[in-house]
């Protein structure tokens, strides 16, 4: 009797555990944001978000099936554009765009959107916001595509223009309800939206590049309502933009003519990054280049003067086939590591110095974004 006593004694001083979620320090300019559409579990993919200074994972959001994750134009929320079915791969199809709270990663709504989210790898054309914060673009394919404007004032999908044969979206900087697109002939689609998100008027403008002879990678850097991309053979291509019609600037090469012989050539999924405020870009290459190479880890990483139009740098690549740069003093460059799921981390203030490297994080990420 004794001894029960004891024991009940001991039971009652025992404070029941309280199930609490961690906190996450303010976020800064090197947070990341890492987009893994976990293709070994499609239908449960995640955002990993991790600290690019301490390079401590910090917390983690469920982005269902094949979902496409971006920032709010204020960097308050995260919206995830992805689909769920009843029976997990298979079943009744419901299509919604997750919204987080930012600083606690904690699920706030979600908007109702038709079932045409376009299920592909991450990349950040497939989901952008508007300048302005006021309206939310998403990707659609069935494989057929269109692009759906979400109020985000309203918290609705309002309308859906039909972009044939066009892929990726270039939201203007100038003015909130205008976005471009690439299409397959080698021309960019604007479109500008009325105060209620309707079309109001579309133009496609004159060749861009030439699809057949030497695409453009679909990834693009934006400074302004100007976006900067590569092409497959090293062709640096300038799109603006903020008018009703896109304008560009005459493509130049970042090879030399031995690098050529060489074979060098660009390669990634995310594989520019740009600092804006030095005119810096930087681009994942490869040697022994070939038709099909275009996915290839980087082996070097080059560093290119915009200004000049000329390679500057050339640092080892880390394997990377992802890249995000912070913005502003204190630049530091992000790279993935595809073959060995990590992370290095580059002080890119000067010359590239590799500063450090966070090893098994991810599965199959393609997408980087700073806060």
């Amino acid at each position: 009797m004794l001894l029960l006593g004891l024991c009940a004694g001991a039971s009652a001083e025992l404070a029941p555990e309280v199930i609490t979620t961690g906190k996450l320090p303010p976020a800064n300019p090197y947070r990341i944001y890492l987009s893994d559409v976990s293709i070994g579990h499609i239908v449960d993919g995640r955002l990993h978000v991790v600290d690019g200074t301490s390079l401590r994972y910090e917390g983690v959001i469920a982005t269902g099936y094949a979902g496409q994750a971006i920032l709010s134009a204020d960097r308050k929320e995260i919206f995830v554009a992805t689909t769920y079915y009843t029976r997990l791969n298979h079943g009744t199809r419901t299509d919604v765009v997750d919204v987080h709270d930012a600083q606690t990663l904690a699920k706030t709504g979600e908007i109702a959107i038709p079932p045409r989210h376009a299920q592909s790898l991450n990349y950040k054309g497939t989901i952008r916001p508007s300048s302005d914060g006021r309206w939310l673009f998403v990707q659609f394919a069935t494989p057929a595509t269109s692009v759906g404007v979400i109020d985000l004032k309203e918290r609705r999908m309002v309308a859906e223009v039909a972009t044939p044969g066009c892929w990726s979206i270039l939201p203007a900087a100038s003015t909130g309800g205008r976005f471009s697109t690439v299409c397959g002939d080698g021309t960019l689609l604007t479109v500008s939206l009325d105060a209620a998100g309707q079309v109001a008027r579309q133009k496609r403008s004159a060749k861009f590049f030439d699809a057949d002879k030497d695409p453009i990678f679909i990834h693009g850097e934006q400074d302004g309502d100007s976006y900067r991309f590569v092409s497959f053979l090293g062709d640096v291509y300038t799109a603006h933009v903020g008018g009703e019609v896109a304008s560009f600037e005459s493509p130049w090469s970042i090879l030399s003519a031995a690098d050529r012989k060489q074979g060098w050539r660009p390669g990634g999924y995310q594989l520019i990054a740009q600092h804006n405020a030095s005119g810096r870009l930087f681009v994942g290459m490869h040697d022994k280049g070939f038709e099909g190479s275009h996915k290839t880890p980087a082996k070097e990483i080059w560093t290119v003067d915009l200004a000049a139009k000329k390679r500057v740098a050339r640092t080892p690549g880390n394997n990377a086939i992802a890249l995000a740069v912070s913005q502003g003093d204190g630049a530091r460059l992000f790279a993935y590591d595809g073959v060995k799921a990590a992370i290095a981390v580059f002080d890119a203030k000067g010359k590239l110095a590799l500063a450090k490297r966070m090893e098994g994080i991810g599965e199959t990420p393609t997408q980087m974004e700073l806060h």
